[in-house]
């Protein structure tokens, strides 16, 4: 199968999958807000990993569980599985695998990290000496080329 109808399956999954979670009714599922970051089918169609997300899983103290959440997702697979069949016209309806993805989590923290006053100040300092250091190899450059000039009216 050639790579760009696997890329739209891929990106068609991704849309149908993210609308059904929507609607599933398992508590352990519903209580969240489960975003689907993207799919991969495999190239014979047979496997689907579902990569997902959960806003606000960073934080503490809201009840999040990330393994009771994938026992909802996985319960529901069956139902997942027979809405896809319904919306997408594929031959196989491929089989389910989550996979939970703590990427935008992980951008989130670098992000605060680097927005942080102690970072802020070190990259500031980091910027100035690069500057005069740029500065210095200007004029380095400048005296070099005015000494080579010098050097050939002298001959």
């Amino acid at each position: 199968m050639a790579k760009y109808r696997r890329d739209r399956i891929n990106e068609e999954m991704t849309h149908e999958v993210s609308d059904i979670v929507r609607g599933i009714k398992d508590p352990r599922v519903s209580k969240h807000l489960v975003s689907v970051m993207r799919c991969e089918v495999t190239p014979d169609l047979k496997y689907c990993k579902i990569y997902y997300s959960v806003l606000g899983a960073d934080k503490e103290g809201d009840g999040f569980d990330a393994k009771e959440l994938k026992k909802g997702l996985v319960s529901a697979s069956g139902y997942m599985r027979k809405q896809i069949a319904e919306r997408l016209n594929l031959r196989i309806t491929p089989e389910l695998q989550f996979v939970y993805d703590d990427s935008v989590a992980y951008g989130a923290k670098i992000s605060s990290i680097l927005h942080s006053p102690s970072v802020k100040e070190d990259i500031r300092r980091f910027d100035e000496r690069a500057e005069q250091e740029a500065r210095e190899a200007e004029e380095a450059a400048l005296l070099a080329a005015q000494n080579e000039e010098e050097d050939e009216f002298d001959d």
